[in-house]
Protein backbone atom coordinates (compact mmCIF):
# COMPACT_ATOMS: atom_id res chain seq x y z
CA UNK A 1 0.00 0.00 0.00
CA UNK A 2 2.71 2.35 1.01
CA UNK A 3 4.44 2.17 -2.68
CA UNK A 4 1.25 3.61 -3.89
CA UNK A 5 0.59 6.08 -1.86
CA UNK A 6 3.93 7.26 -2.90
CA UNK A 7 3.66 7.06 -6.25
CA UNK A 8 0.43 8.66 -6.38
CA UNK A 9 2.13 11.26 -4.48
CA UNK A 10 5.29 11.62 -6.43
CA UNK A 11 2.86 11.92 -9.90
CA UNK A 12 0.51 14.82 -7.83
CA UNK A 13 3.84 16.57 -6.57
CA UNK A 14 5.53 16.38 -10.28
CA UNK A 15 2.78 17.81 -11.56
CA UNK A 16 2.16 20.51 -9.68
CA UNK A 17 5.69 21.53 -9.80
CA UNK A 18 5.68 21.67 -13.28
CA UNK A 19 2.55 23.54 -13.60
CA UNK A 20 4.46 26.77 -10.86
CA UNK A 21 7.11 26.79 -14.14
CA UNK A 22 4.64 28.61 -15.33
CA UNK A 23 5.38 32.50 -14.58
CA UNK A 24 2.83 34.88 -13.44
CA UNK A 25 3.53 36.95 -16.48
CA UNK A 26 2.16 34.66 -18.12
CA UNK A 27 -1.24 33.92 -16.25
CA UNK A 28 -1.36 37.97 -16.61
CA UNK A 29 -1.10 38.08 -19.99
CA UNK A 30 -2.94 35.08 -20.52
CA UNK A 31 -5.90 36.33 -18.09
CA UNK A 32 -6.47 39.64 -20.62
CA UNK A 33 -7.66 36.71 -23.07
CA UNK A 34 -10.54 35.12 -21.34
CA UNK A 35 -12.78 35.38 -23.97
CA UNK A 36 -11.62 32.42 -25.50
CA UNK A 37 -11.45 30.14 -22.62
CA UNK A 38 -14.30 27.67 -22.09
CA UNK A 39 -15.85 27.70 -18.41
CA UNK A 40 -13.80 25.40 -15.86
CA UNK A 41 -13.91 23.82 -12.53
CA UNK A 42 -13.17 25.74 -9.51
CA UNK A 43 -9.78 24.40 -8.16
CA UNK A 44 -10.63 26.46 -4.96
CA UNK A 45 -11.40 23.96 -2.35
CA UNK A 46 -9.23 20.67 -4.01
CA UNK A 47 -5.83 20.79 -4.86
CA UNK A 48 -6.20 17.62 -7.27
CA UNK A 49 -8.65 19.53 -9.41
CA UNK A 50 -6.97 20.43 -12.72
CA UNK A 51 -8.29 23.39 -14.95
CA UNK A 52 -7.42 23.82 -18.58
CA UNK A 53 -5.04 26.93 -18.76
CA UNK A 54 -6.25 30.43 -20.06
CA UNK A 55 -5.09 30.64 -23.83
CA UNK A 56 -2.74 33.42 -24.50
CA UNK A 57 -4.07 34.86 -27.48
CA UNK A 58 -7.06 34.43 -29.72
CA UNK A 59 -7.57 30.97 -31.98
CA UNK A 60 -6.64 32.62 -35.29
CA UNK A 61 -3.81 34.61 -34.07
CA UNK A 62 -1.43 31.91 -34.99
CA UNK A 63 -2.35 31.96 -38.55
CA UNK A 64 -1.65 30.88 -40.94
CA UNK A 65 0.93 28.66 -39.28
CA UNK A 66 -1.79 27.16 -37.32
CA UNK A 67 -5.43 27.20 -38.56
CA UNK A 68 -8.24 28.54 -35.85
CA UNK A 69 -9.69 25.06 -36.62
CA UNK A 70 -7.01 23.24 -35.82
CA UNK A 71 -6.27 25.81 -32.62
CA UNK A 72 -9.84 25.63 -31.13
CA UNK A 73 -10.25 21.70 -31.64
CA UNK A 74 -6.51 21.09 -30.01
CA UNK A 75 -7.71 23.40 -27.40
CA UNK A 76 -10.67 22.81 -26.29
CA UNK A 77 -11.09 19.51 -26.78
CA UNK A 78 -7.67 17.61 -26.63
CA UNK A 79 -5.94 19.27 -24.00
CA UNK A 80 -9.50 19.60 -22.12
CA UNK A 81 -9.90 16.03 -22.31
CA UNK A 82 -6.46 15.28 -20.70
CA UNK A 83 -7.63 17.74 -17.92
CA UNK A 84 -10.86 16.04 -17.34
CA UNK A 85 -9.58 12.36 -17.59
CA UNK A 86 -6.78 13.16 -15.00
CA UNK A 87 -9.14 14.66 -12.29
CA UNK A 88 -11.74 11.90 -13.20
CA UNK A 89 -8.32 9.37 -12.37
CA UNK A 90 -7.64 11.20 -9.72
CA UNK A 91 -10.66 11.12 -7.69
CA UNK A 92 -10.94 7.78 -8.48
CA UNK A 93 -7.46 6.62 -7.03
CA UNK A 94 -8.18 8.52 -3.96
CA UNK A 95 -11.80 6.48 -3.38
CA UNK A 96 -9.57 3.04 -4.30
CA UNK A 97 -6.91 3.97 -2.12
CA UNK A 98 -9.62 4.92 0.69
CA UNK A 99 -10.87 1.09 0.17
CA UNK A 100 -7.42 -0.28 -0.19
CA UNK A 101 -8.00 -1.53 -4.03
CA UNK A 102 -4.76 -1.58 -4.89
CA UNK A 103 -5.82 -3.61 -8.25
CA UNK A 104 -7.30 -0.48 -9.12
CA UNK A 105 -4.83 1.97 -7.98
CA UNK A 106 -2.15 -0.03 -9.94
CA UNK A 107 -4.82 0.68 -13.18
CA UNK A 108 -5.11 4.50 -12.59
CA UNK A 109 -1.71 5.41 -12.05
CA UNK A 110 -1.08 5.01 -15.92
CA UNK A 111 -3.79 7.11 -16.80
CA UNK A 112 -2.51 9.69 -14.61
CA UNK A 113 0.56 9.80 -15.58
CA UNK A 114 -0.93 10.24 -19.35
CA UNK A 115 -3.56 12.47 -18.87
CA UNK A 116 -1.26 14.78 -16.51
CA UNK A 117 1.70 14.73 -19.00
CA UNK A 118 -0.67 15.57 -21.46
CA UNK A 119 -1.91 18.33 -19.52
CA UNK A 120 1.76 19.87 -18.74
CA UNK A 121 2.69 19.56 -21.82
CA UNK A 122 0.18 21.49 -24.20
CA UNK A 123 0.10 24.08 -21.03
CA UNK A 124 4.03 24.32 -21.56
CA UNK A 125 3.03 24.33 -25.34
CA UNK A 126 0.70 26.98 -25.55
CA UNK A 127 2.81 30.11 -24.11
CA UNK A 128 6.11 28.63 -26.49
CA UNK A 129 3.74 30.31 -29.46
CA UNK A 130 2.85 33.68 -29.79
CA UNK A 131 1.71 35.53 -33.17
CA UNK A 132 4.18 36.82 -35.59
CA UNK A 133 3.55 40.27 -34.63
CA UNK A 134 4.09 39.79 -31.14
CA UNK A 135 7.82 38.38 -31.33
CA UNK A 136 6.42 35.28 -32.83
CA UNK A 137 9.92 33.73 -34.42
CA UNK A 138 12.35 36.32 -33.04
CA UNK A 139 15.38 35.21 -30.80
CA UNK A 140 16.09 38.25 -28.82
CA UNK A 141 19.68 38.89 -27.90
CA UNK A 142 20.05 37.61 -24.22
CA UNK A 143 21.77 35.01 -22.07
CA UNK A 144 20.00 31.92 -24.61
CA UNK A 145 20.85 33.24 -27.98
CA UNK A 146 24.41 33.44 -26.16
CA UNK A 147 24.20 29.98 -25.14
CA UNK A 148 23.05 28.70 -28.26
CA UNK A 149 25.60 30.06 -30.47
CA UNK A 150 28.03 28.64 -27.98
CA UNK A 151 26.69 25.07 -28.28
CA UNK A 152 25.56 24.72 -31.59
CA UNK A 153 27.06 27.55 -33.57
CA UNK A 154 24.11 29.26 -34.52
CA UNK A 155 19.96 29.26 -34.19
CA UNK A 156 20.21 27.58 -37.82
CA UNK A 157 22.05 24.67 -36.74
CA UNK A 158 19.93 24.45 -33.51
CA UNK A 159 16.48 24.14 -35.00
CA UNK A 160 18.30 21.73 -38.20
CA UNK A 161 19.64 19.16 -34.85
CA UNK A 162 15.89 19.76 -33.00
CA UNK A 163 14.04 19.49 -36.37
CA UNK A 164 15.85 15.87 -37.78
CA UNK A 165 15.64 14.22 -33.97
CA UNK A 166 11.55 15.94 -34.09
CA UNK A 167 10.91 14.28 -37.64
CA UNK A 168 12.58 10.90 -36.32
CA UNK A 169 9.86 10.46 -33.49
CA UNK A 170 7.89 7.24 -35.16
CA UNK A 171 4.32 7.91 -34.19
CA UNK A 172 3.40 10.51 -31.61
CA UNK A 173 5.50 12.43 -29.17
CA UNK A 174 7.28 15.54 -28.29
CA UNK A 175 10.52 17.38 -29.46
CA UNK A 176 11.79 19.44 -26.76
CA UNK A 177 14.32 21.93 -25.69
CA UNK A 178 15.64 21.89 -21.94
CA UNK A 179 17.67 22.77 -19.94
CA UNK A 180 20.04 20.32 -17.79
CA UNK A 181 20.33 21.38 -14.53
CA UNK A 182 23.33 18.65 -13.82
CA UNK A 183 25.75 19.86 -16.34
CA UNK A 184 24.12 23.21 -16.76
CA UNK A 185 23.67 22.92 -20.85
CA UNK A 186 20.75 23.29 -23.27
CA UNK A 187 19.88 19.79 -24.46
CA UNK A 188 17.52 18.58 -27.08
CA UNK A 189 15.09 15.11 -26.42
CA UNK A 190 12.37 13.78 -27.29
CA UNK A 191 9.38 12.10 -25.20
CA UNK A 192 7.04 9.80 -26.56
CA UNK A 193 3.03 10.20 -25.91
CA UNK A 194 2.65 12.42 -23.33
CA UNK A 195 5.56 11.71 -21.60
CA UNK A 196 7.05 15.00 -19.76
CA UNK A 197 10.67 16.29 -20.24
CA UNK A 198 10.90 16.20 -16.51
CA UNK A 199 11.19 12.30 -16.56
CA UNK A 200 14.74 12.50 -18.24
CA UNK A 201 15.88 15.03 -15.83
CA UNK A 202 15.94 18.70 -18.05
CA UNK A 203 13.73 21.04 -17.05
CA UNK A 204 11.16 22.57 -20.36
CA UNK A 205 12.10 25.19 -22.18
CA UNK A 206 10.48 24.72 -25.51
CA UNK A 207 8.28 21.51 -26.08
CA UNK A 208 6.90 20.97 -30.06
CA UNK A 209 3.70 18.83 -30.24
CA UNK A 210 4.06 16.23 -32.75
CA UNK A 211 1.07 14.69 -32.41
CA UNK A 212 -1.20 14.07 -35.94
CA UNK A 213 -4.00 16.25 -33.74
CA UNK A 214 -1.53 19.23 -33.60
CA UNK A 215 -1.33 19.44 -37.62
CA UNK A 216 -2.71 16.98 -39.73
CA UNK A 217 -6.62 18.77 -40.58
CA UNK A 218 -4.16 21.96 -42.11
CA UNK A 219 -0.43 19.95 -43.31
CA UNK A 220 -2.14 16.04 -43.93
CA UNK A 221 1.16 13.80 -44.12
CA UNK A 222 2.85 16.46 -45.17
CA UNK A 223 4.50 16.82 -41.29
CA UNK A 224 8.09 18.08 -41.67
CA UNK A 225 6.02 21.20 -43.12
CA UNK A 226 4.09 21.80 -40.20
CA UNK A 227 7.89 21.22 -38.22
CA UNK A 228 9.30 23.78 -40.53
CA UNK A 229 6.95 26.65 -39.98
CA UNK A 230 6.45 26.22 -36.58
CA UNK A 231 9.52 27.99 -36.42
CA UNK A 232 8.03 31.44 -37.46
CA UNK A 233 5.90 31.40 -34.15
CA UNK A 234 8.16 30.42 -31.45
CA UNK A 235 7.65 32.76 -28.19
CA UNK A 236 11.66 33.05 -27.72
CA UNK A 237 10.94 35.27 -24.97
CA UNK A 238 8.62 33.00 -22.92
CA UNK A 239 11.98 30.20 -23.89
CA UNK A 240 14.64 33.27 -22.71
CA UNK A 241 11.91 33.09 -19.54
CA UNK A 242 11.99 30.05 -19.03
CA UNK A 243 16.05 29.76 -19.32
CA UNK A 244 16.90 32.41 -17.00
CA UNK A 245 14.27 30.80 -14.36
CA UNK A 246 15.88 27.09 -15.13
CA UNK A 247 19.47 28.28 -14.31
CA UNK A 248 18.07 29.68 -10.74
CA UNK A 249 16.83 25.94 -9.61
Amino acid sequence: MNCYRIQFRLICTCLTLAMAQLSSEETNKANRFNEVMPSAKSAKNDPLVYELPPLPYAFDALEPVISAEIMKLHYTKHHQAYVNNLNKALKEFAEAEKKQNLAKMSELEGLIEFNGGGHLNHSIFWTNLAPKEKGGGQLPKGSLSEAINQQFGSLKELIAQFDSKLLAIQGSGWGWLGYDPATKRLVIATTTNQEPLSKLGYIPLLGIDIWEHAYYLQYKNAKADYVKAIWEIVNWNNVQERYDQAKKE
